[in-house]
């Protein structure tokens, strides 16, 4: 009893030198969100936005190496010598159009507030802590890649959290690929030798009409989007090619193997009935579905309720939210959580302009301090409540 009293102890003094971390780098971790908001970078290109999350975690005192796992925007920090090893996750791309309209702003300063927090504490608590600067979860498959290439290596738990419009523990996250079509016909005058034109917009057309019609029998959870990218300017020129960009999703990976084969049969028959040849370009890896883990995830629950918090959805049993995320595949390799963080929309939605706007507010930015928290102390809890760290330490 004496024991597990003093186990406690120790574990609430360092949640509150992680506090004080938090609260005296709150500044600098607003700030940073501030910045990689206002420089909007495209995945694998985010040179600013990695070079500002470096920079505060080496003003906060750690050191940070750039450029790993042989991409030019990924980075990480490593900081303790426990046996535990725990990495939080930084995303720091946008998207094309709306700017940083999911919060990746917000996830980079979480991570490193939470980066910060632990170091403080990491060998009093038994911890290894690594910051991971992830880039191009938009598409690209940082998370995978460096996970191919060994940045999970010896890592027991991994961490983030997301922006969203209210407070979720986890959603339901869709398995999906990533690719772009190419039709490839013969252009021709458009009024005074149509005949001697093979159409690859015609081709594109019957792909999209075969998809209308094909989501009839999809199986509940697979999804199918797609957009024209690049075709023709001119009206009177037969279009000699065409590109369109599409994203499949379904339940599980295993869904996803069923359904391409599917979606890609809608190309061909666009190829077939018009002559065009089809290509495709895979953009990523393919995002698997998620399994969070359920010890972490309660352990983060408490944390982010003492903050505040409430999980109104989750205990209501409500619909849950629905995505994708490159950090899915990460925790099919080691026990992961990635829960949503509310902050105040104005009924905004995650990919709207408005929701990049609500990312830099007073709302945003008490996201940036209370998810930085909840993460560190999360990992603390990983560090110091004993089934917790055996559980992950024997995964």
């Amino acid at each position: 009893m004496a024991q597990a009293a003093e186990a406690g102890r120790a574990a609430q003094a360092a949640k509150d030198t992680a506090a004080e971390v938090i609260a005296r780098r709150l500044p600098e971790l607003v700030a940073l969100s501030h910045a990689v908001h206002a420089t909007p970078e495209l995945c694998f290109h985010e040179t600013k936005s990695a070079r500002t999350v470096a920079e505060t975690l080496r003003v906060g005192g750690l050191e940070v190496t750039e450029g790993v796992y042989g991409l030019p925007t990924a980075l990480e920090s490593r900081s303790g010598h426990g046996e535990l090893v725990v990495a939080v996750c930084a995303e720091y791309d946008a998207l094309a159009d709306v700017g940083h309209a999911c919060g990746h702003n917000i996830i980079a300063a979480t991570a490193v507030g939470a980066g910060l927090a632990l170091a403080a504490v990491a060998d009093q608590v038994g911890l290894e802590v690594r910051v991971l600067g992830t880039p191009a979860e938009e598409g690209g498959g940082g998370k995978v890649l460096m996970l191919d290439r060994g940045a999970f290596a010896g890592v027991h738990a991994a961490m983030m959290v997301h922006p969203w419009p209210a407070d979720w523990l986890f959603g339901t996250c869709l398995a999906v690929s990533h690719f772009d079509v190419h039709f490839t016909g013969r252009e021709a005058h458009a009024s005074a030798a149509p005949w001697e034109g093979v159409n690859a917009q015609d081709a594109l057309t019957i792909a999209q009409v075969s998809i209308g019609l094909l989501r009839q029998q999809l199986p509940p959870g697979d999804q199918i989007h797609g957009v024209s990218t690049l075709g023709n300017r001119s009206a009177n020129v037969i279009p000699p090619s065409t590109t369109g960009r599409y994203m499949a999703r379904s339940l599980t990976i295993e869904g996803l193997a069923a359904l391409e084969p599917r979606l890609k049969a809608c190309f061909e028959a666009g190829a077939l009935a018009t002559g065009c040849t089809v290509t495709y370009d895979e953009l990523a890896p393919d995002y698997s579905h998620m399994e969070s883990d359920a010890g972490l995830l309660g352990a983060y629950r408490r944390n982010a309720e003492a903050l505040g918090r409430r999980f109104e959805g989750d205990d209501a049993g409500r619909p849950r939210p629905t995505f994708s995320t490159d950090m899915a595949n990460v925790s099919l390799a080691v026990p992961s959580i990635h829960p949503l963080i509310g902050i105040e929309t104005n009924g905004a939605v995650n990919h709207q302009h408005a929701f990049a706007a609500a990312c830099v507010t007073a709302s945003a930015d008490a996201a940036v301090h209370e998810g930085a928290l909840a993460l560190a102390w999360t990992a603390i809890d990983a560090a110091t409540d004993p089934a917790l760290r055996e559980g992950l330490l024997g995964a």
